[in-house]
Order: structure tokens, then sequence, then C-alpha cells
């Protein structure tokens, strides 16, 4: 009997499972759309059971088209951020407030005056923004004081799927870094930052710390019965999707580094210890390898932008390489249309921090065609990405994965603004296989996670510089940089005129 290994992807508008063969080919897929509630004070929500329900349905799908192949284990991987809360029976005391909620941004900027950023900056290695556990809970509980005193647990998105999928509550290094874990040494949460915060008493909310590859989980006989996979089979622990897909990349020793592009953007390298970081404009996650951490910026200007110039223009119906080939017909530069992709609701944290921030476009006349404006939003996401890049001094090959990057033209316009040579993984789905790494680790089929990365390895492609269209890139890269530091004054009143609108 041939055997499988299912990599699970909770992400935040789609899930997905998928079955790769013990080489490493895609055998079987399904997905599901999960929908993200949007309130009018920056509220981004979503239905915890509707997402669990979804991925047993992928599960499901998944073990049907399985033809008798065995399945030797699971590995889980989700959005990361937000405030997912479940009470002592493990049923959600309220939707999840998921990465992209901002209804926080006025608690952010007062955590900014008075040190509290600082001090999270030290201890967890990461800059603040409104979808960050700590402010996020502290938020919820001022507004929602009854609901929230029945919370037990946090469980980020992949933490919920296991424990729907094994009935255990815990966690991984990388998740565990995102609220109180103290990321210097990975020795565990922080009692002084709890302190500081004045969140002392979320600290029995924190889950057990696992490695990501450590010792499985059975799965359960009730989630046998819903996916039809057998009970006892093998839950990884896993990693929060941005980190877990460098092992999808095959980019999991030190010095490796990795870009992301799919509901928001992702550029991170893997270091030694949180002593190499290069930016403290950057977030760092501990990884469970000894003192490893990785080192990452995440713009919120990911596909989203895509998706929305795609509707504004009345393309929904169109086909992407359709869209996209309207939008080399405006050329490099898009005829001097800068396009800042700051859409997202909890405004922006990489490469800098603004919970105000906002998108427009600048440059457009009455000689504007829809096709330089087309243009400028991919070259806009393009550009958010440079930025990270430069900020975290990367200088090899971007290796890089995630919907967005499925778009030739957004991996041509990074090369030529950079210089740097593009390699895009063949084969979709790298959060998925990076999870099923783990899990075979998990699962003791192989002994190291770079064993099991070049089992489950997939071929490549690259995209060279075009130095013909390198110096004007760098000038509307230029021209980027400095109109957002002419428009973000004004920002603040923008969000506020927004809000008032409502």
């Amino acid at each position: 009997m041939s055997e499988v290994i299912i990599g699970v992807d909770g992400g935040t508008t789609a899930v997905k499972a998928v079955a790769f063969t013990l080489d490493g080919e895609i055998y079987a897929t399904h997905h599901e759309s999960v929908p993200v509630n949007y309130g009018p004070n920056g509220e981004a929500e979503q239905d915890m059971n509707l997402i669990w329900q979804a991925v047993a349905t992928c599960l499901k799908s998944v073990n049907d088209q399985l033809d008798g192949h065995e399945v030797v284990g699971i590995g889980l991987t989700g959005q990361g951020d937000g405030v997912w809360l479940v009470d002592e029976a493990g049923e959600p005391i309220r939707p999840a407030a998921n990465w992209m909620d901002g209804r926080a941004g006025e608690r952010v900027a007062a955590w900014s005056k008075d040190g509290k950023d600082a001090k999270v900056l030290e201890v967890t290695g990461t800059s603040l923004f409104s979808g960050l556990f700590p402010v996020l809970l502290e938020e919820l509980r001022e507004n929602e004081p009854e609901v929230m005193a029945r919370a037990a647990t946090q469980l980020y998105c992949k933490d919920w799927l296991r424990f729907k999928l094994t009935g255990e509550r815990a966690t991984d290094f990388s998740e565990a870094s995102r609220t109180l874990l103290d990321v210097r040494d990975a020795s565990g949460y922080s009692e002084e930052l709890a302190k500081a915060l004045n969140l002392s008493d979320a600290l029995p909310l924190l889950p057990e710390v696992r490695h990501p590859a450590g010792k499985p989980s059975p799965l359960s006989e009730e989630a046998a019965a819903q996916t039809g996979i057998p009970a006892g089979t093998p839950v990884g622990v896993g990693q929060i999707d941005v980190a877990v897909t460098g092992a999808g990349l095959g980019a999991v020793e030190d010095g490796a580094t990795w870009l992301i592009l799919g509901t928001t953007g992702f550029v991170g390298t893997l270091l030694p210890s949180v002593a190499e970081r290069k930016s403290d404009l950057s977030m760092v996650l501990a990884t469970g390898n000894d003192a490893q951490v990785l080192e990452f910026m995440a713009p919120m200007t990911g596909t989203p932008n895509l998706d929305w110039i795609r509707k504004m223009l009345g393309l929904e119906e169109a086909d992407w390489d359709d869209i996209e080939a309207g939008a080399r017909k405006a050329g490099p530069g898009s005829h001097g249309v800068i396009y800042l992709p700051y859409a997202a609701p909890g405004g922006e944290r990489a490469p800098f921090l603004d919970a105000a921030a906002s998108a427009s476009w600048q440059g457009m006349s009455l000689t504007t065609e829809r096709e330089d404006i087309l243009r400028s939003v991919y070259e806009g996401v393009a550009f958010s990405l440079v930025e990270c890049i430069e900020t975290l001094e990367v200088t090899d090959d971007l290796l890089v994965s995630g919907g967005g990057f499925r778009s030739d033209l957004i991996c041509e316009i990074l090369a030529d603004t950079t210089g740097l040579t593009v390699v895009r993984q063949d084969a979709p789905e790298a959060g998925a296989r990076g999870a099923a790494v783990l899990a075979l680790v998990s699962a003791g089929r192989y002994g190291t996670i770079p064993e099991a990365a070049e089992a489950l390895g997939a071929s490549t492609q690259t995209f060279e510089p075009n130095p013909d269209n390198h110096d004007l890139y760098r000038e509307a890269y230029q021209l980027f940089l400095d109109t957002r530091g002419a428009l973000r004054p004004v920002w603040p009143t923008m969000r506020a005129l927004r809000k008032s609108a409502n």
C-alpha cells in the first residue's frame, strides 16, 4: 500500500488539505473558502467553528480521493496573530479577532507613548500592531468583560485545529512568540512582560509550548468520524504559516531567506540567535531549534490589493492571466502612477508601524489609462516587499511562494527592482508542504527537518533581473517612498473621517 502525508493550511480566506506522496508529489487536494467579517471600527472576525468545519470537509474530501493510500500523518499550519479564545469546554467564547483586526489602533498608539511597545519588542522581538495578541486582548477585555471572563485558553488557528483533531491544547514556539514568550532564550512565557503590560492574569490562558516537529498527538475518534481518516493517525504540532513555509521551500538552515505573498506579505531570514537581527523594525519568532530565530517583516500589503482593484475595475469575471496581460500594456513605472498599497483595516506593521496607514493613488491625470492604475497596484505591492528586503539587508537569491507570486509580473518587478534573482517553486502549496515536512519528522519517518524537506522538495523556476528596467524601477521605487512620506501626516485625519462617515 502506498503512503501519503497530509498538510493542512488554515489560511485567512481559504483553508486547504493537501496529500503528498512521500517523494513530494501532490496526490490530492481540496480547499474551502472561509469568510472574514469586517466591522465599522476596524474589526476583522471569523467564526472558529466554521473554520473547523471547513477543514474537516477538506480532510474528508482528500481522504475520499486517496484510493487506499495510507495516511502516515497530518501536519498543521495556519494564519497567526489575533485572539482565538475557547472556554473550559473547548467552545469558542466569541468569534476570533484575526491578525487584520484594527479596532485596537488607538491602544497601540497609547502603548507606544507609555513604553509598553518597547517592552513587547524587547522580550518577544515583535513590533506592536493592532492585531497582536496582548494589545487586542486588553481591547476586548475592556469592551466585552462578561464574554472575556469565560476564556480558558488561547488557541491560534492551527492550535484550534489541532485541538479539534486531537483534543489537546498546545502551541509551538513560533506561535508562542506572538504572545508573551521570551524569544531571547525561548525558556517560556515571560512573567516580567505580563506584569509590565498588566496582563499577569492572562498567563493561564497560554497553552503548553512544544517543538514544531515534536511528539505527535493521535487523531481522536470524533475527528476520525468527521474526516474518514483512521483514529490514532499522528497529528503534528506544526508552526505558524510564515515560518512553516520555509520548510516547504527547503529553507531550513541559518541564513536561509524566503518571501511569501498571500493575504499578507512576508520577508524572513533564519538567524542563529536574536543577537544577529538586522532591524529593530522587524519581528522575531523562536523556532525551537536551540537559539535559532526567524527574523521577518510581514507587511499587510498582500493580495487583497489585487482582489480589490480587480473588483473596482469590474474585472471579477476576468482570468488573472488576462488581467496581468492588461497590466503589462502600461509598461514599467505605470506612466508615473504610484499606488500606496496600505488597504488593510489595521494599517501597516512593516517595515514601519502606522495604524492609520491608508491606500491611495498619486500621479494620475486625464491621460491616465486603466492599465496604468492596474499595473501600479502590482508595482506598489512589489515595492512594499522591496523595502522589507532592503531593511533586512538580503543580498541572496529571493526564494518565493504564495498565491501572489504565481504572477510572473510581480516576480519580474521584484527581480528588476532589487537586481536579485527570484526563484519560484513550481509546485503550489508550500505552506501545506512545510506542515507535511514537520509531520514526517513527528511521525518518525525522518530524523531531521532538513532530511524531510529534501524528500518533499519540488522543482523551481527562476526570474533573472532585466538591467534595462532597473533604473526606471529604482526611480519609481524612490518616488513610492517619497510619496508615502508626504502623505503620512494626513493619514490619521483620513482614518478619523472614514470612521465618522460610518
